[in-house]
């Protein structure tokens, strides 16, 4: 069991041993998101901006313009909310390499509560032209995602999870920005998950395989760009398909893959999300419980799109 944020920590200190380009920077929360971790390996290029996100993104653009990779972290709620016009105009619309981190991504952050909790921000950012999104499973997936971000030449913004997640991937598993992982094949129903739901939805492929039902899991950790193909072949071949994510279902991972499936594929489909409201306190196996985000909650939605597959 560790956070993605973790994973985050570690892969930032590879790339600082192995590319002087790289810097951190941090508004306020530099423990939080684990980029002191950066800071205590290489002080001289780490930069604190104190509760000032929107001077932290610009100063971060004007650094990718002299040839620095800027990772640039805070809560998700905050890089998306505070600095979403900095984020537009001095990063998106210049296409410049800075790498958006934010940590304390959906309602697992738990007792913080709603003002803390970023159940929107993929949404904010995945509409920005040029940017890319990446939300790991896991933190094996987040060190590699890190790590992998430098090959962007644009913006790309990185979720990741405060609570502890298991670990879901293997060392030597194949990472790539915009290829998604097939986890378990399947013929009669496909779950789309990132995040903390792609473990959820392994629970649920466990309890569907005792009812007969065989499902395809698929990691799809970069909701943008997103990999068609892969989406494309999956719902053709299964004739169903149910999203999970811990996210608002509006503008998030799950309106992406429906927006591919409504040109190319269209099928029965079901999203488990974050239905129109904001989050608040709890545990994060109550809020996950109390917002419908669970393995039963999957499970109940692919019986639903096979049964309308049947019907249909």
């Amino acid at each position: 069991m560790k956070p993605t944020r973790d994973g985050f920590g570690e892969g930032l200190i590879e790339l600082g041993r192995t590319n002087k380009d790289v810097v951190a920077m941090c508004a306020d929360l530099t423990e939080s998101t684990r980029a002191g971790w950066f800071k205590d390996k290489f002080p001289d290029r780490f930069f604190s901006f104190g509760v000032s996100e929107q001077d932290m993104y610009s100063a971060a653009a004007g650094l990718a313009l002299v040839g620095k990779i800027p990772f640039a972290s805070t809560f998700g709620v905050f890089a998306s909310g505070r600095a979403w016009d900095q984020i537009r105009i001095s990063i998106a619309y210049m296409n410049l390499g800075v790498k958006i981190v934010g940590t304390h991504g959906g309602i697992s952050v738990g007792a913080d509560g709603a003002t803390h909790q970023a159940i929107e921000e993929i949404g904010l950012l995945r509409i920005l032209p040029n940017m890319t999104i990446v939300v790991p499973c896991d933190a094996n997936e987040a060190r590699k995602a890190t790590i992998k971000c430098v090959d962007i030449k644009g913006p790309v913004y990185l979720r990741l999870g405060r609570n502890p997640a298991p670990t879901i991937t293997k060392e030597k598993d194949p990472f790539e920005i915009g290829k998604a992982a097939t986890l378990r094949d399947g013929k009669d129903v496909t779950i789309i998950a990132c995040g903390l739901m792609v473990k959820e939805a392994l629970l649920a492929n466990e309890e569907l395989s005792k009812k007969g039902i065989s499902a395809r899991i698929i990691n799809l950790h970069t909701p943008k760009p997103i990999d068609r193909k892969t989406i494309v072949k999956a719902a053709r071949e299964t004739g169903a398909v149910v999203t999970a994510e811990e996210h608002l279902t509006f503008c998030g991972m799950g309106s992406a893959v429906s927006e591919v499936l409504s040109e190319e594929a269209p099928v029965p489909m079901r999203m488990i999300g974050i239905r129109d409201r904001f989050g608040e306190s709890g545990t994060p196996d109550q809020l996950l419980k109390r917002f419908g985000l669970t393995s039963s909650d999957i499970v109940k939605a692919a019986q639903e799109v096979i049964g309308l597959k049947k019907s249909g």
